[in-house]
């Protein structure tokens, strides 16, 4: 049976064959590197040549001064992330599918979705330069006849700047996937619901919402089994010692102990315990949403 589907579609089969190789070497090839964790590791001996220490790096973590800090960094950061990071996306696309003039949707559509293509070198730099006593927000803060503070340079406003840029950055990319649910909802519902008098805020609760659960669903699935996952890039682009308090988080930290300390081990322990907590949430996550809305992952 094997050999006559081979026989049959052999083109599909070779056409498949660069996407496995792709899995196998970039995806499944670096878990051998997983038993660094387990390792004082060196790179003059290798990974088979370093010496074994079990659980010592993981142990050396959480006796950490700074492992509850970054955990709670990382945690509050992507909590907020979700409860204003998530739902805002999909009332704007909400938003946008009630207008009907193409013009003016295309320009909001096209304005919304800038931010994303700008580089984060570009927009962090932004965020300091408006951010500082002498900024933007500095001068509108004399304006209206307050103090200009340097916002990066006071840990209480890091995970506001952080948050606030993140939703500005991705609100409009993000409402793409929600839009496209949006097209695919059959036009008949929303003729039947003016039948029966429901207005545009009536349809979009009892049709609209509906419609997209599944994809919301899914999304949010995925986003829970990121939430101990924080970009190190704009972290590391943003912060300084001064506000680790608030804003160093366990990729960032991960990067100083691994690229900046050499410290290989301890550092792929510390990913190794970051990757197996966001396996966990996204399993139960996964689990809630086949309970409650019928949808899930697997």
């Amino acid at each position: 049976m094997v050999k006559a589907d081979w026989k049959k579609y052999w083109q599909l089969y070779l056409l498949v064959i660069p996407l496995i190789l792709f899995y196998i070497i970039w995806c499944y090839g670096p878990l051998y590197g997983i038993q660094i964790a387990f390792k004082n590791f060196s790179p003059r001996l290798g990974i088979s040549g370093s010496k074994w220490v079990g659980l010592g790096n993981f142990m050396s973590f959480f006796n950490s001064t700074y492992v509850w800090r970054i955990i709670r960094n990382t945690v509050f950061i992507n909590f907020y992330n979700l409860v204003f990071g998530f739902p805002l996306p999909i009332i704007f696309a909400l938003m946008l599918n009630e207008i009907r003039r193409r013009n003016f949707k295309r320009t909001v559509q096209t304005i919304t979705y800038m931010p994303y293509f700008i580089s984060l070198v570009i927009i962090c730099g932004l965020i300091r330069d408006f951010g500082a006593t002498d900024g933007v927000f500095g001068y509108i803060a004399k304006i209206f006849g307050l103090a200009p503070v340097n916002i990066l340079g006071d840990q209480k406003y890091f995970r506001t700047v952080y948050v606030t840029s993140e939703i500005w950055q991705f609100i409009g990319w993000n409402s793409i996937l929600f839009m496209s649910a949006l097209t695919g909802i059959n036009s008949e519902l929303f003729e039947a619901a003016t039948i029966d008098g429901a207005g545009r805020f009536k349809q979009i609760w009892h049709v609209s919402l509906p419609g997209i659960l599944p994809t919301i669903a899914i999304l949010l699935v995925l986003r829970i089994g990121n939430m101990m996952n924080v970009g190190f890039e704009k972290i590391i682009l943003l912060y300084n010692p001064v506000i680790y308090e608030t804003a160093d988080v366990i990729s960032s930290f991960v990067y100083r102990k691994g690229i900046i300390d050499a410290n290989f081990g301890y550092a792929t322990a510390v990913g190794l315990f970051n990757s197996l907590v966001n396996f966990v949430l996204v399993v139960v996550a996964n689990k809630a949403s086949a309970v409650m809305t019928e949808t899930s992952l697997w």
